[in-house]
This record gives structure tokens, sequence and C-alpha cells, in this order.
């Protein structure tokens, strides 16, 4: 995969896409240290424009990133990876917001990787990658690890991105069963994650979006508590914020064994534009 060589500007993007939708959404967050760490190593991040070319090639975006490498170094990680895909995916010179995504999970690879690299006692910096952008009547999800990309819709929830560890991998290939996977001791193993290494794979996949879809980003923190059932319980019929604030509390409730991080997004309307 090709990677970002030069900075561009959003106002060097050729041919603008006309603005058809504006997507308005209620948005709630909630972040924790949990019971037995020592330091929160999650980072969530969100932007929401206003210009209208940036709302109809880039649309809304939300990140969330679960740091490790111990000490400081997956707080720094998370940091760092949070802001470089939000600034490379707004300023890559590529007019399709896939192409953009894919790109500036490169770039947070690629700066994560250098700072590790460069200092000896963040060798292991690394951390995972879900980011969300809501673009005009699509839903666009560029992914890495094992951190979760939910959906609820109909009162069904569905999880839109790809666990990227040995485990699931197993599962997926038909190796493994549900149940095993559930307490494989290589379960939080991860195949894929920003800093690990030199070239990156990451998942990005284009769904379509729907007034009324509200969507749970949220670090293993939440997962490794908090089955599917008690999440769509929880965040059905809550506001984000109360959502964000129910979630956690119950992962916390449940063990606490990690950072908890949950970022809830409720899309209210498209505004159709004529």
């Amino acid at each position: 995969m090709d990677e970002i060589t030069a900075e561009f500007q959003v106002a060097d993007l050729a041919a603008p896409v006309a603005l058809r939708y504006i997507p308005r959404v209620s948005v709630g967050a909630k972040t924790d240290i949990g019971r037995q760490r020592e330091n929160n190593e999650d980072k969530y991040e969100f932007y929401i424009p206003e210009d209208p070319r940036q709302l109809a090639n880039r649309g809304l975006i939300f990140v969330v990133c679960d740091g490790m490498g111990g000490h400081e170094a997956g707080q720094i990680a998370a940091e760092l990876a949070t802001k470089t895909f939000i600034d490379a995916y707004l300023n890559h010179s590529s007019e399709d917001p896939e192409t953009a995504a894919a790109a500036a999970v490169v770039a947070a690879n690629r700066v994560v990787l250098d700072v590790g690299r460069s200092i000896p006692a963040y060798r292991n910096l690394g951390c995972t990658l879900s980011a969300l952008m809501l673009i005009q009547d699509d839903a666009l999800v560029a992914h890495v690890g094992d951190s979760r990309i939910l959906r609820l819709r109909g009162g069904e929830l569905a999880q839109l991105s790809d666990e990227h560890t040995w485990v699931e991998e197993q599962v997926r290939a038909g190796v493994i069963d549900r149940e095993t996977a559930e307490n494989h001791k290589y379960r939080h193993m991860l195949t894929r994650a920003i800093g690990a290494e030199t070239t990156i794979q990451p998942q990005v996949d284009r769904f379509e979006l729907y007034a009324g879809d509200t969507f749970v980003l949220c670090s293993d923190g939440l997962t490794n508590h908090t089955d599917e059932f008690d999440i769509l319980r929880l965040a059905s019929g809550a506001s984000p914020s109360q959502a964000a604030w129910k979630l956690v509390a119950h992962a916390l409730t449940a063990g606490g064994s990690d950072n908890v991080t949950v970022v809830v997004v409720r899309v209210d309307d498209l505004e159709a534009l004529d």
C-alpha cells in the first residue's frame, strides 16, 4: 500500500463532491482507567466539520485507540495514532474517502513505528485503531486491532469491525468454534496493530447510513466484561451520554480489568439538501 509522501490540504481536492445529505448526530463519550491499571492507555477523538466541502468528502470523524507497550508507551501510541489519523485523513489528496482512510491508517502506523524505533523506552509502542466516518448517507469504517465498532439498528446489534486476533482468525477459518474462542488463552493476541509492522493492511468498509442508527465505538475493556446482549440492552433507548456512562459502569462493575472507553454516536436525522 502506498504511503503518504506529501502534505495536502482539503482545499486542493479537485472536482468537489456535491453535498446531498448532512448527518445530524448526538454524541456521548466516556473513558475510565479501570480497576486494575495504573494509567489510561485508551484515547478517543472526534471531529465534526461545518465546512460543506469537508462534510461532502470526509464527513464526521470518530476514533478510538487502545494503546499497548507498558508504562506510558501505550498512551503515547494512542495519542499519536488518533491525531495522525484525523489529520492525514482530512488532508489527503484523494477525493475518495476510502482511499484517504486507508492512507491515514498507514500514516498513523508510520508515525507510531518511527517513535517506537527512535526511543528505546518505547520500543514496544503500539495501539489498535477504530475509526468511523459518517459521510452524507454512508458510514465508513477504518479499523485495525480488537477494539470494536458496533451498530444498533431496529433493535439489533451488528459488529461492523473485524477483530484482528489470532483466535478470531481461527474462528473465521472454521478451525475453532465460538465457545472455545471465548476462553482461549490467545484470545487477546493481535495479528494486526498500529506500530507493530512496517506495512499494515486495515479493514476499510462502507455501509449504508440511516436516520436512527446508533454506533458504539469501544476498546476491549468494555467487551471483555460486556456481552452483546448487555450492550444492546444498555444502549437502547438511552441518550448517547447515558449509554456511554452505563456501558462503562457495567464493565467496571463486572471486573474493570482494563481501561474502558466508549463513544456513542446517534444519527438523529439525515438532512437532505435540495
